[in-house]
């Protein structure tokens, strides 16, 4: 069974960065990965996309609120996604999760809705102070 494993999280101050890694684990069949995102829920809020990549590395969406701050990248080689995050804010503060949507039909105006994703992680907790 295929594992997302979460890492990189933590506290920081407001102005300051971290990078998130999310690692492939298990076993593995030959359905596809399609695309990846990282996904973010606060205390008592609705899970929200963060960032997405299709497996190719070739298309990128971000949400407004992150736009210009986070970078996310799929390095294939390590079997490895990042989410890079500079300029961090308190409202930023959430436990961030990793997806991946394997087979099926990668769709670019569905790459942040979290019905699209079908393998999860079990996330990470960032904190950001003021």
């Amino acid at each position: 069974q295929v594992q997302l494993v979460e890492s990189g999280g933590g506290s920081v101050q407001a102005g300051g960065s971290l990078k998130l890694s999310c690692t492939v684990s298990g076993y593995s069949d030959s359905t596809p990965y399609m695309g990846w995102g990282w996904f973010r829920q606060a205390a008592g809020t609705e899970r929200e996309g963060v960032a997405s990549v299709i497996n190719n590395n070739r298309g990128t969406n971000y949400a407004d609120s992150v736009k210009g701050r986070f970078t996310i990248s799929r390095d294939n080689t390590k079997n490895t996604l990042y989410l890079q995050m500079d300029s961090l804010k308190p409202e930023d503060t959430a436990m961030y999760y990793c997806a991946a949507k394997r087979g099926g039909i990668w769709y670019p105006h569905l790459a942040l809705y979290r019905a699209n994703y079908n393998t999860w992680g079990q996330g990470t907790q960032v904190t950001v102070s003021s």
